[in-house]
């Protein structure tokens, strides 16, 4: 059974969840295009970070590799954000969260075979329950069973591009998990993986895309649309993710990643809330079927060193 530091921690991951799962909304509001909100949501929240962790004044014990580990991961979140901003433009904020954080099947499995953080029995009762979740919200039977119409301006854009942001959102949990594992300040390894992200999305943007409909970075600053983007930058990519940066190394991979799959679900209420998206009856389904994994992993779920194991 969880302890209760482990209960405390999951607690936290998942308020750091809750606050990003308003980044989606936020960007849409921003009416930028997915390269541009994502360059700049990053952008404005290294300053903070480099002030926070300029003031902090708290040792900092990384070597050299961990903090360039962590602007690897910092990259790889990138090339997820300029696909899971892009499938938010097809697919609409809720579902292109949800296949974007599918990640939790990739980060659960890879922890087991190269980290030796063997599942037990309820996190393994578990993944079948979101596998399957996902496959409901995803809303891929709606139209032959509901007589529901496919939703989004480009469904197979969309979950292509939620694909890719998922196998990369998955590598920068792994990669950045690693990269603080002696449990550094939050802020340090936040700042180093934004800084990997902005680069990475610089240069990313540079590149001549526009033929698979990727625009570049417009570094045209606007308002309201920049206004957007800084307040995303300061609660969601600062805030929330110090939470998920404070929980990363003291939590299990599978945990985290089951806490981090809260922010779909969040974002799919917050869509029916805030900007009229009306889930179907099996998304609606696959949200109870989510919601009852993480409960159930953040109560008993534990994750053992299988090297340690006697089974």
């Amino acid at each position: 059974m969880a302890t209760a530091e482990d209960r405390r921690t999951m607690l936290i991951a998942l308020a750091g969840a809750t606050v990003i799962s308003f980044a989606p909304l936020l960007y849409i509001r921003s009416d930028t295009t997915p390269l541009t909100g994502a360059f700049y949501r990053m952008m404005y929240a290294l300053p903070l970070l480099g002030l926070l962790v300029w003031t902090s004044k708290r040792e900092d014990g990384r070597d050299s590799r961990s903090r360039w580990m962590a602007f690897g991961a910092g990259v790889l979140l990138a090339i997820d954000f300029a696909g899971y901003h892009s499938a938010i433009d097809y697919i609409g904020s809720g579902i292109a969260t949800m296949i974007g954080n599918s990640q939790v099947i990739i980060v659960t499995l890879v922890s087991w075979w190269i980290l030796g953080e063997r599942p037990n029995r309820y996190i393994l009762f578990a993944l079948p329950m979101v596998m399957f979740g996902l496959v409901l919200i995803s809303g891929i039977w709606d139209a032959g069973i509901w007589d529901d119409a496919p939703y989004g301006d480009d469904p197979v854009k969309g979950v292509i591009g939620g694909i890719v942001a998922a196998i990369f959102y998955s590598s920068f949990l792994i990669l950045y998990r690693q990269s603080n594992r002696i449990g550094a300040p939050a802020f340090n390894p936040q700042f180093d993986a934004t800084a990997g992200a902005t680069i990475g999305l610089l240069v990313i943007g540079s590149m001549p895309l526009s033929g698979i409909g990727i625009e570049a970075i417009d570094h045209t600053i606007t308002w309201p649309g920049h206004g957007w983007l800084l307040l995303l930058a300061i609660t969601c990519q600062v805030g929330g993710w110090i939470a998920i940066t404070y929980a990363l190394p003291r939590l299990p991979a599978a945990h985290t990643s089951f806490a981090v799959l809260l922010q779909p679900v969040l974002t799919i209420v917050w869509g029916v809330l805030l900007l009229s998206e009306a889930p179907s009856m099996q998304q609606a389904a696959g949200m109870i079927l989510i919601f009852a994994a993480i409960i159930a992993v953040t109560l008993f779920g534990a994750a053992e060193d299988s090297a340690q194991s006697t089974d």
